[in-house]
């Protein structure tokens, strides 16, 4: 039986995808509440940042490396492009490609949102020893690799 601060919950306390649920909208209305003013989503901050470590990474790598689809990719992409956060350039190494590059104004958004994810994995990680983030994220990692 898995152990639940919650008895009222009967036979959904033994559904291990229920607590999964349970903890991930806990994570995600903290991570909503300490990115509040940066006005950014998870993804558009995935996004940046994976941009900002891979200068000149194609759109498609970009969406593959995230698990994200095509439409998906290219929808968040456009935002952040509108918002002057992200450029589009012809890849030098192929000219069918576009390369993107972070803007001055996507990476202060950037090293905003670092901040904000500082603060988010604090809240998160005070939950848990060392030990116990090292195995709670590999045993995640069995879910979703």
């Amino acid at each position: 039986m898995i152990k639940s601060n919650d008895s009222a919950i009967g036979e959904l306390n033994d559904i291990v995808g229920f607590h999964i649920r349970l903890a991930h909208g806990a994570v995600y209305r903290h991570f909503a509440e300490t990115f509040a003013n940066l006005e950014l989503t998870q993804k558009q901050v995935s996004v940046l940042w994976l941009v900002g470590e891979n200068p000149a990474i194609s759109q498609i790598e970009l969406g593959q490396r995230l698990r994200m689809d095509r439409a998906t990719t290219m929808t968040i992409v456009n935002r952040l492009q509108d918002r002057d956060y992200l450029r589009r350039e012809r890849s030098e190494t192929d000219g069918r490609k576009q390369a993107l590059y972070l803007t001055d104004v996507g990476a202060d958004a950037l090293a905003k949102a670092k901040l904000a994810i500082h603060e988010h994995e604090e809240w998160l990680k005070s939950r848990f020893t060392s030990e116990e983030i090292e195995k709670l994220v590999e045993m995640l990692a069995r879910i979703h690799d």
